[in-house]
């Protein structure tokens, strides 16, 4: 069992970190007009949905390997990721099932509460997601060791929580403005990151426990 968590581990925690390497790629493009409407926001929204289900299994994954001390913290982590995935599920899905088909059709206007804008539903559903994820990121520090290579993967999730005030500001500023995003690239350095480690630690871990007799 233990084996397979881990590779369920790895594989998820990789394909979050490539969904979220894409998003923020595209999330970049858009802002300095590369890309324009509506390939902008299929790919933004299409990526940022790639990510959900991988992080969910990666976090879940990490609550199972947990030590049993620690599974406290793991199941609190679990829990506010379960959150994150129901806001922008619920936000991604709309923006890609309903809101660019509608508008493509030239029917927004009947539709104009399910859009993603500063300071709409939708806008906030996408505030609190992220939010949580970074409560998730949190509550996971203390599952790691402080030494060895979990050591990384513990800087990875602390650095990345000490961001979400970030996040905050740049959803709740009164007055957006695309320049306001900017304030949120250290997201897009440290979301993939820590993806990205844990999923390497859960690669290290397995192959150790297929060495011990």
């Amino acid at each position: 069992m233990n084996k397979t968590v881990h590779k369920v581990g790895f594989w998820s925690g990789f394909i979050a970190f490539f969904s979220t390497v894409a998003f923020v790629i595209v999330q970049m493009l858009q802002l300095f007009d590369v890309l324009s409407y509506p390939l902008d926001e299929i790919l933004i929204y299409g990526f940022s949905l790639c990510i959900v289900i991988p992080f969910l299994l990666e976090m879940l994954a990490l609550h199972y390997i947990a030590p049993t001390e620690k599974k406290f913290w793991s199941h609190a982590a679990l829990i506010f990721t379960v959150l994150y995935v129901a806001f922008v599920t619920a936000n991604y899905v709309v923006q890609l099932a309903t809101v660019i088909p509608m508008t493509l059709q030239g029917t927004s206007d009947e539709i104009l509460i399910l859009r993603q804008t500063p300071h709409s539903l939708f806008w906030d559903f996408d505030a609190i997601g992220y939010i949580f994820m970074g409560f998730a990121t949190l509550f996971a520090i203390p599952i790691f060791e402080k030494q060895g290579f979990q050591r990384w993967v513990r800087y990875s999730f602390l650095v990345h929580s000490l961001v979400t005030p970030l996040i905050v500001f740049v959803y709740f500023y009164p007055n957006f403005t695309e320049k306001l995003l900017l304030i949120a690239i250290p997201w897009g350095i440290t979301a993939p990151l820590l993806m990205l480690l844990l999923a390497i630690m859960f690669k290290k871990d397995s192959e150790v426990s297929t060495q011990t007799p």
